[in-house]
């Protein structure tokens, strides 16, 4: 016999840092970015831990918006399911939650300096 016992409220920040702690593990990928509707808002205010990750759960169900710079010479299309596959894996590994949609939005291409 199975006794329910409550609830388990998962906070949206938890879903924030596993989806972009699964981002940056991901070969291929620079750094988080703010996103273009955050460019104002980071002017006012300082850099937060969920800069570069928008989660909207509705019915047990989370959809992700990523925010990237990625490395200059990588297949963007393949980094993206690469990290479309491993946010989505950790997402219902770790919390139990299905995984609607995860979009990439790739902001930027980061190019090394020179040694000159």
């Amino acid at each position: 016999m199975e006794e329910k016992l409550g609830k388990v409220i998962i906070a949206p920040g938890v879903l924030v840092t596993i989806a972009r702690l699964a981002t940056l593990s991901t070969p291929g990928v620079v750094r988080m970015s703010a996103g273009w509707t955050d460019s104002m808002g980071r002017l006012l205010r300082r850099r937060g831990p969920g800069d570069g990750v928008r989660i909207e759960v509705e019915d047990n169900t989370v959809s992700v918006d990523l925010y990237i710079v990625v490395e200059q010479d990588v297949d963007v299309l393949k980094l993206s399911q690469e990290i479309q596959t491993e946010v989505s894996r950790a997402i219902h590994d770790m919390v139990g939650m299905e995984v609607k949609e995860i979009n990439i939005h790739i902001q930027d291409v980061e190019i090394p300096l020179s040694e000159d």
